[in-house]
């Protein structure tokens, strides 16, 4: 009986800091461009430029089977899912992209 309370305490103490994470800032866009944080992955597929860069950026996501169910929300919302492999390095990699295509006549 003590092992499994013992057990139980461990659990409780890893958990905690998994559930007290904070969330990762936000990454600014420039003005003008599509953002990770606030552009539809609906509206980034209908724009030729931001589109380009999710296809060199994230093609998995433009092959993703399920894309309709997911097109109304952004990229930020789909960080926290394993099967997305987004990280925060990756979403700014991304951003600095959506940026640059801004830029482009």
């Amino acid at each position: 009986m003590r092992t499994l309370a013992l057990a139980a305490a461990a659990l409780t103490l890893f958990a905690l800091p998994a559930a007290a994470q904070t969330p990762e800032p936000p990454i600014p866009a420039a003005p003008g461009a599509m953002s990770v944080e606030k552009s539809t992955i609906g509206d980034l597929l209908e724009n030729p430029g931001s589109k380009a860069v999710l296809e060199k950026d994230f093609p998995k996501l433009v092959s993703y089977p399920g894309l309709d169910q997911i097109k109304g929300m952004t990229l930020r919302d789909i960080e926290p899912y394993p099967e997305a492999e987004l990280t925060q390095a990756k979403l700014a990699t991304i951003q600095a992209d959506l940026d640059a295509a801004a830029k482009q006549p």
